[in-house]
């Protein structure tokens, strides 16, 4: 009977160090929001912090032209308007990046939200399939990676389409 409560007292010590709790099995969960009026607002924000620089600086703006814009935004990194240490300025780069990909994809902003924290992101339509534009560019100046915004662009437009499901029809 002793050696029963022992196993039993020790299998149950192991159980409650090793199983998670309620708050830590929630916190691993994945939630997908759509975007809040604030997000809206944060995004027209960073759209416009980059539109003012680049008429500022450049002489023009952007006008929803994909091939266009990627070029401008290249153009305020080659300069050097946009440093690698600007992540405010490289996240806007982002915003526009990603405005490209969910028009030329079918993606739609969402929230992202997980344990690392809360993110603005691209979802292919209900799928699991994800990017994170915001932080594409900024990431890479961050550890002075240049590569060129249209390879990163063709890049996530890659992991997209792989992703897609094989449609029955053509």
């Amino acid at each position: 009977m002793k050696i029963a409560a022992t196993v039993f007292a020790c299998a149950l010590l192991c159980w409650s160090v090793l199983a998670p709790t309620q708050a830590q099995a929630q916190s691993r969960e994945t939630r997908i929001d759509a975007l809040s009026v604030l997000d809206e607002q944060f995004m027209a924000q960073q759209r416009g912090l980059l539109e003012d620089e680049a008429r500022r600086t450049l002489g023009k703006g952007f006008n929803g032209d994909r091939e266009r814009d990627l070029a401008l935004l290249q153009d305020l990194l080659d300069k050097g308007i946009v440093k690698g240490d600007q992540t405010r300025e490289l996240q806007a780069m982002g915003v526009i990046l990603g405005d490209h990909l969910a028009q030329d994809l079918g993606m739609h902003w969402v929230v992202y939200e997980d344990e690392i924290g809360r993110s603005r992101a691209l979802r292919y339509r209900e799928t699991d399939n994800y990017l994170f534009p915001m932080t594409m560019i900024a990431r890479r100046r961050a550890v002075n990676n240049t590569e060129s915004v249209t390879a990163i662009y063709n890049r996530a437009r890659d992991i997209i389409e792989h992703a897609k499901p094989v449609l029955p029809y053509p």
